[in-house]
């Protein structure tokens, strides 16, 4: 019988499975393929800046504290041309030697006070950096284990660990710099007018003949940069991707020799995360030196001006020399704004990418249920399905009219050819996704009416991908019931059969596990889901080919605690080998998403239909 995957829509490889022993499959794949991602802007940046100030506004302490050491800091800082000017005009020219030597100790105390008030706004601004970028990569985090898989079918893993690493870290990095220098910037262009109006209005007037410049030129760098960006993080997420599934998947790369085919195709990606970059720096950069053209155009007309009025008796080259640093003062703040500008558009990009995972629809809002749902509620395990029709893509149905029923305690075994849309009916019963036509009840109630979570707390799931953690053997047979003592564990894997390999290892249960748990053999991974399983004592039980991919030695060891699990439970049991399904109280033959046969082993084979030639062909190859 051929591998009963593909009933499954393919799905983004790589990354962790989810559910108790692995993913339950998925749906098809909505995203643009590696070479076909579409340039976005970012279309929301005045909505999103809102909510990143909600995000920091939450540390309201830290960021008081910012804005008055930044105030003084900056206050400070422009009282410095104010003493220069007056140095000038007081002390230097009268050539009074003690006066300058007094005004000059205050200067450096300004000075020197002025960079201790910058020092402990900027360590303060990292502590609320920190916490405002952990409550939302948290968030972030909390939404992905809410989303439904229909959701993670569209999405490749490696994009979604850029999101919450990469893009979050960007946030943090234009948070930290960009929040002071822009309180900054503002104290200080405030200021600087401010003196420079008390000095001279007419070369304050002047100075400003080169602000309309200056916006003009940033609104239009601005306009194209934004973009380039959000491509940017894009490409990168689609880079991480890519690493994470060949990483995931270098067995297969090393076998078939493929090296030459992944580096090909990663300097391909590469190569295009490169191009979107060069546009996002080049074009940003030309802020800054743009910027530092016209602020110099603004300083030289000033000075001209300034060095008219002294020569005409209109003001003092010590005002004139204060007015002149004050317009450097006045123009800097635009200038550094202009040089951070690629990191706030970066900051700006990677908040839209993690809002937009934050905004996608959670299972709860895809019906979790109405306000009536049942909630804690044992179930005795009977299953109907009636008239059940669904399909991963509107339009291709999967299943077709599915009508049978489980009794409490029975197993029903499902079998048939690959794509006849095994696996799609367990992620119905899950609720992994909703159906599109007919219904499902447990107990007789409507599946829609159940709280999700307290579904799939009656269900356990043991796959043929045995998943587990990088944890201790103890814990990850506690992850079917976080709450069972060690007593519980111990037996649930004396049950499975677990128990005497797990207490060979050196630390017994207290082992931990390497990535992927690869320190086991399958089937030892494979006994410690079932013994997850047998933990987490449910009603209802799914064995997805759990002992498709192991030797026979081994099936039969899991068989047997298969067994113990299925006692009293009514069970779903997908199945690669007939062999093992033979004392299945009903077996469902499905084709084409329909039921075409059902029945007992015995009545199916006396039938000599579909189920006959799938087992007699099982047989001969065997034989």
């Amino acid at each position: 019988m051929a591998d009963n995957r593909q009933d499954r829509p393919p799905g983004p490889p790589g990354g962790p499975p989810m559910g108790m022993g692995g993913p339950m499959g998925g749906g098809p794949m909505g995203g643009p393929g590696r070479g076909t991602m579409p340039k976005v802007r970012a279309k929301h940046t005045g909505a999103t800046l809102r909510r990143m100030w909600r995000y920091l506004s939450r540390q309201r302490t830290g960021l008081i504290l910012v804005f008055l050491f930044t105030l003084l800091s900056a206050g400070l800082a422009l009282l410095g041309p104010y003493l220069i000017g007056r140095a000038i005009d007081e002390y230097i020219l009268p050539r009074d030697y003690a006066g300058l030597l007094r005004l000059c100790l205050l200067l450096l105390g300004v000075y020197l006070i002025s960079g201790a008030m910058n020092w402990i706004q900027t360590y303060i601004m990292s502590g609320v950096t920190q916490a405002t970028v952990r409550e939302l990569r948290t968030d972030v985090f909390a939404r992905l284990q809410l989303l439904p898989l229909r959701f993670f079918d569209s999405k490749t893993h490696g994009e979604l660990m850029s999101r919450t690493t990469n893009d979050i870290e960007n946030v943090s990095t234009s948070f930290n710099q960009s929040v002071t220098q822009l309180i900054t910037s503002v104290v200080t262009i405030i200021g600087s007018l401010a003196m420079m109006l008390a000095l001279n209005v007419w070369l304050t007037l002047v100075s400003l003949v080169t602000i309309p410049l200056v916006m003009l030129v940033t609104g239009a760098i601005s306009k194209r940069t934004r973009g380039h960006f959000k491509e940017q993080q894009q490409r990168l997420g689609e880079l991480n991707g890519f690493i994470e599934e060949t990483v995931s998947g270098q067995k297969v790369v090393t076998v078939y020799n493929r090296e030459a085919r992944a580096a090909e195709e990663f300097r391909g990606i590469n190569n295009r995360l490169r191009d979107a970059s060069i546009r996002a720096q080049l074009l940003s950069g030309m802020m800054g030196p743009v910027m530092n053209v016209i602020n110099n155009f603004g300083f030289a007309l000033v000075a001209a001006v300034g060095g008219w009025m002294v020569l005409g008796d209109f003001t003092t080259i010590g005002i004139v020399v204060a007015f002149l640093n004050y317009s450097k003062q006045f123009g800097r703040p635009v200038n550094e704004l202009a040089n951070q500008y690629n990191l706030i558009q970066a900051g700006v990009a990677g908040a839209e990418r993690a809002f937009e995972l934050l905004d996608a629809e959670d299972e709860y809002g895809m019906g979790h249920g109405s306000p009536s749902a049942l909630q804690e509620q044992t179930l005795t395990g009977e299953v109907v399905f009636k008239d059940v029709s669904f399909g991963y893509k509107e339009g291709e149905p999967i299943l077709k009219h599915i009508t049978f029923t489980a009794k409490p305690g029975e197993t029903i075994a499902l079998v048939g050819p690959t794509g006849a849309g095994k696996t799609t009916i367990v992620n119905l019963l899950t609720r992994f996704y909703e159906i599109s036509g007919g219904s499902i009840t447990i107990d007789g109630r409507p599946l829609q009416e159940f709280d999700k979570n307290i579904l799939r707390s009656q269900l356990g799931i043991v796959l043929q991908d045995a998943y587990v953690f990088s944890d201790t053997i103890r814990e990850n047979i506690r992850y079917g019931r976080l709450g069972a003592t060690d007593a519980e564990v111990e037996e649930a894997a004396k049950l499975a059969g677990a128990d005497s390999f797990i207490r060979k290892l050196p630390q017994g249960y207290d082992s931990v596990l390497s990535a992927e748990g690869s320190n086991l053999s399958h089937g030892q991974r494979q006994l410690l889901t079932i013994a997850r399983a047998i933990l987490a004592d449910p009603a209802i039980l799914v064995l997805d080919e759990a002992t498709s991919s192991i030797d026979t030695r081994t099936e039969m060891q899991i068989q047997e605690a298969m067994n113990v699990l299925m006692q009293g439970r009514t069970s779903f049991v997908i199945a690669h080998r007939l062999s093992t399904i033979r004392s299945a109280d009903q077996i469902l033959v499905l084709h084409g998403g329909e039921i075409i046969e059902r029945g007992t082993h015995e009545q199916l084979l006396e039938a000599r239909g579909f189920y006959h030639g799938l087992y007699t062909s099982q047989f001969q190859r065997v034989g």
